[in-house]
């Protein structure tokens, strides 16, 4: 078979590279990422393939990149292999020599599609990589654990764990959809304590979501006025209402809309979090679950460098704006 892309793409007028792609094993077969990498190696870029096979994979090949001398290191997969190569870089020193890019090749890829990376065509994403310099961002921090996108709890994240890998294979983003509605009877908001400075709140949430990036659980965008480069987390909260219509808030959140302002919904940017919770609770970081009782969230001012598309807006970080109104509720 030969490679289509060839009379499509150019060759690449960027310096050369050497690249370490970090793939998930699922995606190992994948027909139009196994083109990409032989024309961008065309194009005279030295990329190497590293193929998870089991959990910890990951961190593990990250963790080898400075060893490697990597300007480029590339996550393919979903958003819980771009955590998985996050946390092993943080592991071996912040921030990192290399810079860092996605090719999303998994079933949600909230992260790379609410930056409106490209997620259809491998080659395409591979070009935004070599042709865009890396920029600063924060990353999140829970306890001793590293998340780049979303942080959540609650309901949603109850709604996360029971939809089907096999579902998901064949519905993407909508299994989320589907698994929300058959489970909404039996779902139970969570008794949480939260604090940050002199703010405090204490209640049952359906939904709790500490955002550096904006969007989870397959396109929902829980922290919708969240930047990646502002030294804020974004704190979203769904607490429980007895006014509350589950049913059109579920439905209202995976159409893409936030819920109504006011009393049903909580929403705050801080530069740091502590979650308290009587009886341990799952927290997801980017899809991949942390059970505990007690969470402490940070932010890491410019801990990456990170390809983006030209179109992102890079913010100032807080300690750059005079005057900010950090903390907002709705």
């Amino acid at each position: 078979m030969g490679f289509p892309f060839m009379a499509i793409h150019p060759p690449m007028p960027s310096a050369k590279r050497k690249l370490l792609v970090i793939l998930h094993g699922k995606a190992a077969g994948h027909p139009a990422f196994r083109e990409a990498v032989q024309v961008i190696r065309g194009w005279g870029h030295d990329l190497q393939v590293r193929v998870t096979w089991e959990k910890g994979d990951a961190a593990q090949f990250a963790g080898e990149a400075d060893r490697l001398g990597v300007d480029i290191l590339v996550a393919a997969g979903g958003d819980g292999t771009l955590n998985e190569v996050v946390n092993g870089l943080a592991a071996v020193g912040l921030p990192p020599r290399c810079s860092l890019g996605v090719i999303p090749l998994g079933t949600a890829n909230d992260f790379a599609v609410g930056l409106g990376i490209p997620t259809t065509d491998p080659l395409e994403a591979f070009q935004l990589i070599l042709e865009n310099e890396p920029q600063p961002i924060d990353l999140g921090r829970v306890n001793d654990r590293y998340f780049i996108n979303v942080a959540s709890g609650g309901t949603a994240t109850q709604i996360t764990h029971d939809t089907p890998e096999t579902i998901k294979a064949v519905l993407g983003g909508v299994a989320y959809f589907l698994t929300g509605l058959a489970a909404l009877p039996s779902l139970s908001p969570v008794p949480v304590q939260l604090r940050s400075g002199a703010w405090e709140w204490q209640g049952k949430v359906h939904v709790l979501a500490i955002g550096n990036g904006k969007q989870a659980g397959g396109g929902i965008p829980l922290c919708s006025q969240a930047s990646l480069t502002d030294g804020l987390l974004d704190l979203m909260i769904l607490p429980e209402n007895q006014e509350t219509d589950l049913i059109s808030l579920f439905t209202s959140l995976l159409r893409l809309h936030l819920p109504a302002t006011g009393h049903q919904t909580i929403y705050r940017q801080v530069p740091h979090l502590t979650l308290e919770a009587r009886e341990p609770i799952q927290i997801n970081l980017d899809g991949e679950p942390l059970l505990g009782s007690h969470f402490r969230f940070d932010v890491l001012q410019h801990a990456l460098r990170f390809h983006l598309p030209g179109h992102v807006r890079i913010e100032p970080s807080m300690s750059e704006l005079p005057e900010v109104e950090a903390d907002r509720v709705q």
